[in-house]
């Protein structure tokens, strides 16, 4: 038995939630930690926490589109995003709404059926666009006032699985996709 429970979201913010077919996410501070980390030959490196990765495969799975619109160009976040199957992979935009309405362009996807994830100013256009803002407590504060939510876990802390448990939990998708993981004693 755990002392945690899974975060109780308000009605509005499931509402929002229930008609949701793209996430797009930012990279650094939400999937990351937001810490860039550099090898004195100059290599990048970067921790992306694994409980992240999974939720995205579940809400690919329940019929979510998932986007990634980063501002930095990393081999590592592409390498990430093919190992996770996202299909949307769009690097060095530090115009984040305009990323997010290209894709509106591309997938036919309604402004108000998007959610999306960011945790600093080039991310608050595209969270005041999105039909769902979400951003995680060690965000900027202005994102954190302007996000429709915020998550109980930082981001690269699995803040990304908590945002994806609320879009399963609004299409009432959560409870079967984790029964695959609970076995009768």
């Amino acid at each position: 038995m755990t002392d945690t429970l899974p975060p109780q979201w308000p009605a509005p913010v499931l509402d929002k939630a229930a008609g949701i077919r793209l996430l797009a996410l930012d990279v650094d501070g939400i999937m990351t930690d937001g810490k860039l980390f550099f090898s004195a030959t100059g290599d990048e490196m970067k921790g992306f926490n694994i409980l992240d990765g999974l939720g995205l495969k579940q809400v690919m799975a329940a019929g979510i589109t998932v986007a990634v619109i980063t501002g930095r160009t990393s081999p590592l976040t592409e390498k990430r995003m093919k190992d996770l199957g996202i299909p949307h992979l769009m690097q060095g935009r530090e115009d984040k709404k305009v990323a997010l309405q290209e894709l509106v362009d591309t997938l036919g996807v309604a402004a108000e059926d998007i959610a999306y994830m960011g945790d600093d100013l080039p991310d608050l256009p595209a969270i005041r666009f999105a039909g769902l803002g979400i951003t995680v407590p060690n965000g900027y504060w202005l994102v954190r006032e302007h996000a429709d939510v915020c998550t109980s876990v930082a981001g690269g802390s699995g803040a990304v699985r908590e945002a994806c448990d609320l879009l399963l939990t609004a299409r009432g998708a959560l409870d079967s996709t984790l029964a695959t993981y609970i076995q009768a004693d």
